[in-house]
């Protein structure tokens, strides 16, 4: 066995690892994240199906549901507006009319609609095979330290879309519904508009929520830093402020429902990318 072939294991060993006994191509790399996609894609079809077939349930009692007056959110946002004494606290006390313009809408709408759900529902499946693509490149120590990402992945992205759905959505429904440049123009919102704005939301607030598995990686490849993070910290909390403001009806308190947890979710961040850039310094000063 050569010196340089020693000092490879030593250095493996080091990190935790085993030495790989043998090293995929570039073209096995790509076959074998071909079918990691295929898995993926199949997982997302079967529930896509599941979605297409349960229509009344998927649009009735969630799609739609929102915009009424009896749904969970609005439900306790009036009981709020009760209780303080506010009636601008009060949201989508009157259903949103909707209407669909285009001959194939309501059959395109429900296609798209039921690859999202497919997608939502298939998303542990999804991050566990983007998981097992990654896992063989990373050490022994690396995998310990991963452990149960595939379960807070899914629960975070999970979590973000819920938070999205009862919150978000109904508070920017009653925004952007009731918005008039003119009491001379009434709004009749379009199904695919609407559909279009609620599966944006939704998916946008489970990658945001996403953010602590983003600063894992990120920070741990190097790009993001904790001193990044909190010199950047202002700025983070500006916007933050600014889309809550935008999407909320007038009042602090709603502000502030949809504000806490982003700024929660962006400190936790910096507390794993400060951990992970801790582990990486100690990993460098033991070799």
């Amino acid at each position: 066995m050569s010196e340089d072939t020693t000092r490879e294991e030593q250095t493996t060993k080091k990190q935790g690892g085993k030495p790989n006994a043998t090293e995929m191509s570039f073209l096995d790399h790509l076959e074998e994240l071909r079918w990691h996609i295929v898995r993926s894609a199949a997982a997302i079809f079967i529930f896509a199906i599941v979605a297409f077939i349960l229509k009344s349930f998927i649009f009735d009692s969630i799609i739609l549901r929102p915009r009424l007056p009896e749904f969970w959110t609005n439900r306790m946002f009036s009981k709020l507006g009760d209780l303080v004494g506010s009636e601008a606290i009060k949201i989508n006390q009157v259903p949103l009319k909707m209407q669909s313009i285009n001959i194939a809408g309501q059959f395109s709408t429900h296609i798209l609609v039921s690859i999202i759900a497919g997608f939502i529902i298939a998303s542990p499946v999804v991050f566990y095979e983007f998981w097992r693509f990654i896992k063989p490149a990373l050490y022994e120590k690396e995998k310990k330290h991963a452990g149960g990402a595939v379960f807070f992945t899914s629960l975070l992205f999970l979590l973000g879309v819920l938070f999205g759905y009862f919150l978000i959505v109904p508070l920017s429904i009653h925004f952007l519904g009731t918005y008039q440049v003119s009491s001379d123009v009434e709004n009749m919102i379009n199904l695919r508009s609407y559909i279009g704005s609620v599966t944006s939301i939704t998916l946008a607030a489970g990658v945001v929520f996403l953010l602590p598995i983003f600063s894992y990686f990120l920070s741990k490849v190097g790009i993001l830093t904790p001193e990044f993070m909190k010199s950047y910290r202002k700025h983070a909390y500006v916007v933050m402020l600014l889309l809550s403001a935008i999407i909320t009806p007038p009042d602090v308190f709603s502000q502030l429902m949809v504000c806490f947890p982003l700024v929660v979710l962006y400190e936790i961040g910096i507390v794993i990318s400060r951990s992970v850039v801790k582990n990486r310094e100690k990993e460098m000063d033991e070799l």
